[in-house]
């Protein structure tokens, strides 16, 4: 089955994109930079053409990496980097006023190798700076020629209709799956009405979604997954059962759990472009051909019905993390965040 293009503004890219944060240190300790550029080459090979990186990723050395894999096809690819979640002396910290949003696009496209790069986001929301100041710059930034495209991650429908009336917003970046179905609260009609690029994050439930037998107990040190309540108990005993059951569909369906879980994010919205975060070789394979498998009208009722948000235990932020985006949260979850 030919796999059909989606389009982020106007450059057409293949439906499934590749989150590069593992690379550095996030799920992990992260690859070597000689494994890391290998690995990319690898993912250039089997058609991968949109990669997403930030700023704070490895706190600049993201950046570095897929500037050096792409540079010598650059036209060849779509790059997505994001602002306003910094770094500074090895400390991470929260700025979007314009001059700090600019400087950080500067720093960007040095690490980046790259005269433009094609979608900025805005990574976070700041609470202390208008949404229309922030994009102002980003506006900025784009009549001067280093940004193509203007994104926002995170954030909430009322939010992005308030920046999208400074200027035009071309994709909004969400973690949505399964297990996360958050933008289904305003998001993804916000998006529809807009003509908004929908970006899921995390697709694939951050690894939960998946055939592997994952020590939840021995995650590494660097680990995100260990401030998530989902991933702690009692949550993470009380969502095995979604997932048994999710293996089963997958394999009756003659695909992955990961494939599965990505078929179903692909096919809420058929211009959304999903990009799960992998460094396992045999995943970046999987994840990319994910793209063309279709699923019945049964499973899809199937997959609804087993994750209505209601039956997932535990939020998928701490009370902390939750504080610094704006996505609209289920009216269960606030209940849910005193119980982690």
């Amino acid at each position: 089955m030919d796999i059909k293009k989606r389009k982020i503004g106007e450059t057409e890219i293949n439906p499934v994109g590749l989150g590069c944060m593992n690379m550095t240190p996030s799920y992990g300790p992260g690859l070597k930079k000689s494994d890391a550029l290998n690995f990319l080459s690898k993912a250039i090979d089997l058609g991968y053409d949109f990669f997403d990186t930030a700023t704070i990723y490895g706190l600049g050395e993201n950046e570095k990496l897929v500037g050096e894999a792409l540079k010598s096809n650059r036209d060849s690819f779509l790059i997505a980097s994001k602002c306003v979640l910094g770094f500074a002396d090895g400390k991470r910290f929260l700025d979007g006023r314009p001059s700090t949003i600019k400087t950080a696009c500067e720093a960007s496209l040095k690490r980046l190798q790259t005269e433009v790069i094609d979608l900025y986001y805005m990574h976070r929301p700041d609470p202390k700076v208008p949404i229309e100041e922030s994009v102002g710059a980003l506006a900025d930034l784009k009549q001067e020629g280093k940004i193509k495209m203007l994104g926002l991650s995170e954030m909430s429908a009322e939010t992005l209709r308030r920046a999208h009336s400074e200027h035009t917003i071309s994709a909004m970046q969400s973690e949505y799956s399964l297990m996360t179905r958050n933008p289904e609260l305003g998001v993804l009609e916000a998006c529809k009405k807009l003509g908004v690029v929908f970006v899921p994050f995390s697709p694939v439930g951050r690894g939960y979604l998946c055939d592997e037998d994952i020590d939840w107990n021995d995650l590494d040190e660097n680990d995100l997954r260990r401030t998530f309540p989902r991933f702690s108990e009692p949550h993470r005993s009380k969502n095995l059962d979604l997932l048994e059951k999710t293996q089963a569909i997958a394999a009756n369906n003659e695909c992955t759990t990961a494939q599965l879980a990505l078929a179903w994010t692909l096919s809420q919205d058929p211009t959304s472009v999903p990009i799960p975060g992998t460094i396992n070789e045999t995943h970046l394979k999987d994840n990319f051909h994910a793209a063309s498998i279709e699923l019945s009208e049964e499973t899809m009722q199937q997959l609804n019905e087993i994750f209505l948000p209601k039956n997932i235990s535990g939020p998928r932020y701490s009370e902390a993390a939750q504080a610094t985006v704006s996505t609209e949260r289920f009216d269960f979850e606030s209940d849910l965040i005193s119980e982690k």
